[in-house]
């Protein structure tokens, strides 16, 4: 349990950089995909990595709030932009709020934006 444990700190730790690497060698090595490894980059400012985030300011994570009233078509462009099966962007749109792309430039991150909220969706820019 003690492993775990440390195993977990370790996690928490990661930069995102880090983290970038780490889904790169899940998906090369073991075929996991990069969307597992998001929970932790979600995971990772949250518990304490914020400052170096807020200095640094040059990639924007977009967030679906909420699906708002056509889940539907919020479904179907997610599932556009993130490349993800039709089933995956349903859960992902389904467990809002929940990191749509992350690590993405400003410019980026605006356009996706944009085509979520003609969607009718809640999003925003952290």
């Amino acid at each position: 349990m003690a492993d775990l444990k440390a195993f977990a700190e370790q996690l928490v730790g990661l930069t995102v950089k880090e983290v970038n690497e780490l889904a790169k060698i899940l998906k090369e090595e073991y075929g996991i995909e990069p969307a597992a490894a998001a929970v932790a980059v979600a995971a990772g400012p949250a518990a304490g990595g914020g400052a170096a985030a807020a200095e640094e300011k040059t990639s924007f994570n977009v967030i679906l709030k909420a699906a708002g009233a056509n889940k539907l078509n919020v479904v179907k462009v997610v599932k556009d932009l993130t490349g993800l099966g039709l089933k995956e962007a349903k859960d992902l749109v389904d467990g809002a709020p929940k990191p749509i792309k992350e690590g993405i430039s400003k410019a980026d991150a605006e356009a996706l934006v944009a085509k979520l909220k003609e969607t009718g969706a809640d999003v925003e820019i952290q």
